[in-house]
């Protein structure tokens, strides 16, 4: 796949035209909708984590947050998205393949003409991916579904030459934060040029926080385990920063499930009067 370039380094949250709030979880946009032009996608923020906020533990194995009742729900959210993303850090830990499970929901998106699977989405400001992750390998049918690496444009050849056309890598330029991550503005309006009209993230927790702190989430869906983990060293959810939706400004509540043994949570997060900044 030939370089791809998008411009970028403000930063900056991009203005958009909101995506449909009414539409049920896992529901694919219409046609209609499909044909809007907008700034960046709908954007979905989805994870899970223990009652005193850690997504995972610190040691080297997995930690088990949910079961197949909310795995069913993903699942089902995933197949009405156009994009799946995730952090380099979370295909190094995780290893996840971002697929839809079920038969029947890729049947469905197959009839709708879309891929049977979602692009798969990641950013990386070191260029440092396994071409062996089941991100890229772990596709099994073909064709393989898309994948996208973002990274700077320092990294980009040594990137391609390590995937060596497992995905096509995007160029974009640096982030307000000077620390070579790709700015998630450009990114996601490269992703809107490319018709990702909802994108969901998954993980992890520094990927999330930037998303939140830059006023780029619409929808937040938080699952809620019955457990403390406990230990300093996990990753916990929304770390220190400056966030939209503080006390003056809350989300919106818009649903309350129980899925087994734990809880979702799911809010709705317009654009607050004051601005970032307020928690």
């Amino acid at each position: 796949m030939g370089p791809r370039s998008v411009p970028g380094g403000s930063g900056r949250a991009l203005g958009y035209r909101w995506g449909s709030l009414r539409r049920p979880p896992g529901q694919a946009p219409t046609d209609p909708e499909r044909n809007v032009v907008t700034e960046r996608p709908y954007v979905l923020l989805s994870c899970a984590m223990s009652v005193d906020g850690c997504l995972d533990s610190a040691g080297p194995g997995r930690l088990v947050l949910s079961g197949d009742a909310d795995l069913d729900r993903v699942d089902d959210e995933r197949a009405g998205s156009d994009a799946i993303m995730v952090g380099a850090g979370t295909i190094r830990r995780d290893d996840p393949r971002l697929l839809i499970r079920s038969p029947a929901r890729r049947a469905a998106r197959a009839v709708r003409g879309q891929p049977e699977h979602p692009t798969g989405v990641t950013l990386t400001a070191s260029g440092d991916l396994d071409p062996g992750a089941r991100f890229f390998t772990g596709a099994g049918p073909h064709p393989r579904p898309a994948r996208l690496v973002y990274c700077p444009g320092p990294v980009a050849a040594g990137t391609r030459r390590r995937l060596d056309g497992l995905a096509e890598v995007v160029t974009v330029g640096g982030g307000a934060g000077g620390d070579g991550r790709p700015a998630l503005a450009a990114v996601l309006a490269d992703l809107s040029r490319r018709g990702v009209r909802r994108l969901m993230v998954e993980g992890g927790a520094d990927l999330g926080r930037q998303f939140l702190t830059g006023g780029l989430v619409d929808e937040l869906q938080l699952v809620l385990a019955p457990f403390f983990v406990g230990d300093p060293g996990a990753p916990r959810f929304a770390g220190p920063g400056r966030y939209p939706f503080g006390p003056s400004s809350p989300m919106t509540l818009a649903e309350v499930r129980r899925l087994d043994g734990v809880v979702l949570l799911r809010y709705l997060l317009a654009a607050p009067a004051g601005g970032p900044g307020d928690g």
